[in-house]
C-alpha cells in the first residue's frame, strides 16, 4: 500500500481536534487512509442503506453503539448527526473522537459549518500525487503516459486500463453524486456541459460561452459548475488581486483535477495522440497546477495559488502568495527551453520589485538548471516545488 502524504496530518490533526473530516474526490483513497491511520475505531458506511436508516431514525442510539468514536464514511449522507456529534464531543472532552469522510465537499462542509465550527480538522485528499508514485517507483518516465494515465488509485492498485476504468467512475459519478446534489433531468446535456469543460480547460471561465455552446441558461451553467467544484471535478484558479499600477484581469480559470479523466473526456486514447494534441499544453499546466494544489491540501491547508494577468497580455500561469513575498512559476510543456520562455517571469519580477519571490519555470523536461536566475525545473520533481508552496506562510 502506497503510504499517503496526508496521512501524517490527518493524525497530527486528531491530537487537536475532537473530529478530524477528510474530502475530495470518489476513488481518490479517503477510506484506505482514515482505516489505515485509525486502525482501531469501527468503520461505518452511511452509504449502506441499513446504517443510514439507524442514524437518520435514531441517532442517539446509532451513536452510542461507539462510546469510543469511530470513523464515519460518507458523512454527509445524514446531515442530521452533526448536531448530535457536537454534542456528543462537548461533553467527552476527548480529540480525534471521530473521523468523518466525504465526496461532495458542499454537503459535508454544509454539516460541518452549522454543527461543528471550530471542532473540525480537515483535509483534502486529492488522487495520488507524484511525489507518492515517486516514491515506490510507479511515476513512471514519459510525462505524456503520467498525463494519460491519471492519478487515481484504482489504475495503480488494479490491473485496469483508462478505456475500462474512467467509463464507469464517470457514469456512477452522473448517476449517484449529481442526482444527489441537484436534480439535473437531463443527464445527457450534463455530461456534454463536462466535455465541454474538459475543453476550455487552462482557459479564463467564460459561463456564457458555456451555456450557449450546451443550449441551457447561465444560470443552469454557473448550478452544474458548482455541482463538478463540489465532487472534485473542477476547480477554479482566481486572479491574484495585487495590481503593480496595470489594469487586471479579474475572471478565474478553470481547470480538471486529475487529468487522465480531463485526456479521455477529451477521447484521446493513446500516447501518440496526446503528443499532437492541441489541449496537451493545457494538459500539462492542469497537471502541475493541481501537483501544487495537492502539496498544500496534503498538508491540511488552503491553496494559496493564484495566476496574474493584466489587460496588456502580462502573465503568470501561478503566483505562490506568501504573505510579503510572491513568488511567480511558469509552465512550459515541452522539452526545450528557450530565451522567450522567460519573458513573462522577467517581466513580472519587474514589475514587483522587492515583493517577488524566487522566479520558477516548470517545464516537460528533465534537466534541472538556473538560467537568468530562473529556477528550471523538470516535471519529474514538481514534488520538490510543491514542498516549498506546503512550507508557505499561512
Amino acid at each position: 500500500m502506497i503510504k499517503r502524504e496526508a496521512e501524517d496530518t490527518v493524525l497530527n490533526l486528531a491530537k487537536g481536534f475532537p473530529f478530524v473530516a477528510v474530502t475530495g474526490p470518489r476513488q481518490s483513497g479517503k477510506t484506505t487512509l482514515v482505516r489505515g491511520a485509525f486502525p482501531g475505531k469501527p468503520y461505518i458506511s452511511l452509504e449502506d442503506p441499513d446504517a443510514r436508516e439507524f442514524a437518520d431514525s435514531d441517532p442517539r442510539g446509532f451513536l452510542a453503539r461507539y462510546p469510543d468514536g469511530a470513523i464515519l464514511d460518507e458523512a454527509q449522507r445524514c446531515p442530521h448527526l452533526f448536531s448530535y456529534l457536537q454534542t456528543i464531543s462537548d461533553l467527552d472532552g476527548r480529540q480525534g473522537l471521530y473521523v468523518l469522510t466525504g465526496s461532495q465537499q458542499f454537503g459535508l462542509l454544509s454539516g460541518i459549518t452549522q454543527s461543528l465550527a471550530g471542532r473540525v480538522g480537515m483535509v483534502q485528499l486529492l488522487p495520488f500525487s507524484s511525489g507518492e508514485l515517486k516514491s515506490v517507483g510507479l511515476l513512471g518516465t514519459s510525462i505524456d503516459t503520467v498525463m494519460l494515465r491519471g492519478m487515481y488509485p484504482p489504475l495503480y492498485d488494479r490491473p485496469l486500463t483508462t478505456e475500462q476504468w474512467f467509463p464507469g467512475y464517470v457514469a456512477t459519478y452522473l448517476e449517484r453524486d449529481v442526482r444527489q446534489m441537484l436534480n439535473v433531468n437531463d443527464l445527457s446535456s450534463f455530461q456534454r456541459f463536462v466535455r465541454l469543460c474538459a475543453g476550455r480547460t487552462g482557459q479564463l471561465l467564460n459561463l456564457s460561452s458555456l451555456s450557449n455552446d450546451c443550449g441551457i441558461t447561465h444560470n443552469t451553467a454557473k448550478s452544474w459548475l458548482s455541482i463538478l467544484e463540489a465532487s472534485y471535478i473542477v476547480h477554479v484558479l482566481q486572479p491574484h488581486h495585487k495590481n503593480f499600477n496595470k489594469r487586471l484581469v479579474k475572471t478565474p480559470k478553470l481547470y480538471f483535477y486529475d487529468t487522465g479523466l480531463l485526456a479521455w473526456l477529451l477521447g484521446i486514447q493513446n500516447e501518440s495522440q496526446l503528443m499532437l494534441h492541441p489541449q496537451r499544453g493545457a494538459i500539462f499546466e492542469a497537471w502541475i497546477v493541481t501537483e501544487l494544489l495537492k502539496a498544500r491540501f496534503n498538508g491540511g491547508l488552503a491553496s494559496n495559488l493564484f495566476f496574474w494577468r493584466d489587460n496588456t497580455g502580462n502573465e503568470i500561469d501561478v503566483l505562490i502568495d506568501k504573505g510579503l513575498i510572491l513568488e511567480p512559476v511558469e509552465i512550459k510543456s515541452g522539452q526545450t527551453i528557450t530565451a522567450d520562455s522567460f519573458v513573462g517571469l522577467r517581466k513580472f519580477c519587474a514589475l514587483a520589485g522587492e515583493t517577488a519571490g524566487r522566479a520558477r519555470l516548470l517545464y516537460g523536461g528533465s534537466e534541472r538548471q538556473i538560467r537568468q536566475d530562473v529556477d528550471v525545473v523538470p516535471w519529474t520533481d514538481v514534488a520538490a516545488v510543491g514542498k516549498m508552496v506546503e512550507d508557505a506562510p499561512q
